[in-house]
């Protein structure tokens, strides 16, 4: 009786552990990978048949699908542009295991060349206009100069200054409110000032 007792404890001590070390082995064959809002999931070889679920941070399920890995390791991309940005879980299961990863999902930056042009005009007084450009990606700014009755060119010049300028536009026998500008950065960026 007691050499029983003996064989089925040690069994269960190694199962516990064959339990343990199967936990071990899901973690080192698979890993979660996010980028703004994009996750990827990737499941190496050796894990075998598993389900990949996402889930809100309360436990609520927003996707599952099976995942067969067979003899090479499988990404499996997630797009989560239609979630607003939070935390989600991750959750990995095969027949014999199981492990949650957390992620954090964030919005992507727009890019720099894809802000608009930020060109601003004031009238100093009656024929002069104040222009200020600001958040250049690279010097050199295009300027044109249009009469607002004519819409011909009547003054045109290229501004090379770093990052940006202020610059004051004075125009004899014409007023402020009977011009506006044009101006087109290095990038192609453009914007339209009328006043």
């Amino acid at each position: 009786m007691k050499t029983l007792f003996t064989v089925a404890l040690a069994g269960a001590l190694s199962f516990g552990a064959f339990a343990a070390d199967a936990s071990e082995d899901l973690k080192e064959l698979s890993a979660v990978n996010t980028n703004f809002k994009k996750v990827n999931v990737t499941l190496k070889e050796g894990v075998g048949i598993a389900r990949i679920s996402i889930l809100t941070p309360e436990g609520k399920y927003l996707n599952s699908r099976k995942v067969k890995v067979k003899d090479q390791n499988v990404v499996v991309p997630y797009d989560l542009a239609n979630l607003p940005v939070g935390e989600y879980q991750i959750r990995i299961e095969t027949e014999d295991e199981e492990i949650q990863y957390k992620v954090e999902t964030k919005e992507q930056p727009n890019p720099a060349a894809a802000l608009p042009l930020m060109a601003y005009g004031k009238i100093m007084n009656d024929h002069t206009i104040r222009l200020s450009v600001v958040g250049l990606l690279e010097p050199g700014v295009q300027v044109k100069v249009f009469s607002a009755i004519t819409d011909k060119v009547i003054y045109q010049e290229k501004v090379d200054q770093p990052e940006g300028f202020a610059k004051n536009y004075s125009f004899n026998g014409i007023g402020a409110d009977e011009i506006y500008m044009e101006l087109t950065d290095a990038k192609g960026r453009m914007k339209t000032l009328h006043f």
